[in-house]
């Protein structure tokens, strides 16, 4: 999340009760998680087997529970609880925002665009020209939508990030980490029914321009698909995605977090991608291998039986 214009360090410390080390009169632009974190943000750790990364990472700024070894230019904000300094930056800066009725006074709706009734859409949501946007559709606060989007009855678009901070010292072990990013859905885009697309936990989700996707699909937080994909019924991406151009998921794959999948790539029905995936390939089975290989062993397997009986004899 990008702050409205760059913040003091001084006066985010005395906001979450901090003790400043290093670039005491610097100004941050945002805060983020690790794995989308850039120059001039924030980033908090609280586990020492964290500590470099987080350090090493693009952030100027760390929120942190331990005063350690730093490079120059940056800054340590130390305090006994990062997370919840963390929680507190992120309510200050994008508070939850009650909307009191089905289309939020603050929402602005291009021309030529379909509303069918049911329909929600929150606070500071944009929604492009000539859309169709089916019953019992949800668009949540902050989303964008593009222009010549359609979406199918009964998606949800911005629900909160599965993301969570896990402490085994404490009553409750998995505290929700409050979720300040957004989903941008491109120009030319189509979600089928029933699909569920989580906003960023600081950053976007992104649906790139021309995709388009079948129903009851799920897309993670910070997941970034690319333009003209074809993702069919079922498919599950988990968080931190980066999907190239022109990929496809058949029916029923599932993808695992914090990986990418490479231009082009074809993923056949029911398969299970674990690792990052190569551009310009076709991919089966789970764990993925390429798909002609997979099914090349499929054969040999279907064989065990009779040259076991061949031994046996």
């Amino acid at each position: 999340m990008k702050f409205p214009s760059p913040v003091a360090i001084d006066w985010l410390a005395n906001l979450i009760g901090a003790e400043v080390q290093g670039n005491v009169k610097g100004f941050a632009t945002g805060i983020n998680e690790i794995h989308k974190v850039e120059e001039g943000d924030l980033v908090f750790v609280d586990h020492p087997k964290y500590y470099d990364k987080c350090i090493q990472s693009p952030a100027t700024f760390i929120i942190i529970n331990k005063a350690t070894a730093f490079p120059e230019g940056k800054a340590l904000l130390i305090v006994e609880q990062p997370f919840e300094a963390y929680q507190t930056i992120v309510k200050h800066f994008r508070p939850f925002d009650a909307a009191v009725q089905m289309i939020s006074d603050t929402a602005s709706i291009g021309e030529n665009t379909w509303i069918a009734p049911n329909v929600f859409i929150g606070q500071h949501v944009l929604v492009g020209k000539n859309c169709r946007i089916h019953p019992n559709v949800t668009i949540a606060n902050n989303c964008i939508i593009g222009d010549n989007v359609v979406i199918q009855a009964g998606t949800v678009i911005g629900s909160d990030a599965f993301y969570y901070n896990n402490k085994k010292n404490r009553e409750v072990w998995y505290r929700r980490m409050e979720s300040c990013g957004r989903v941008l859905i491109e120009n030319d885009v189509e979600i089928g029914a029933g699909c569920t697309i989580d906003r960023g936990v600081t950053h976007d989700t992104i649906i790139g321009q021309g995709t388009k996707m079948d129903n009851l699909i799920h897309i993670g937080h910070d997941t970034i698909i690319g333009k003209n994909c074809l993702i069919a019924a079922q498919v599950g991406i988990a968080g931190v995605v980066e999907i190239g151009n022109g990929v496809i998921l058949w029916g029923q794959v599932g993808v695992s977090k914090t990986l990418s999948i490479g231009d082009n790539s074809v993923v056949y029905a029911q398969s299970g991608v674990p690792a990052s995936l190569e551009p310009n390939k076709v991919w089966f089975g789970s764990p993925v291998e390429e798909a002609k290989i997979k099914m090349k062993e499929l054969v040999w397997i279907r064989r065990i039986p009779e040259m076991w009986k061949k031994i046996m004899e």
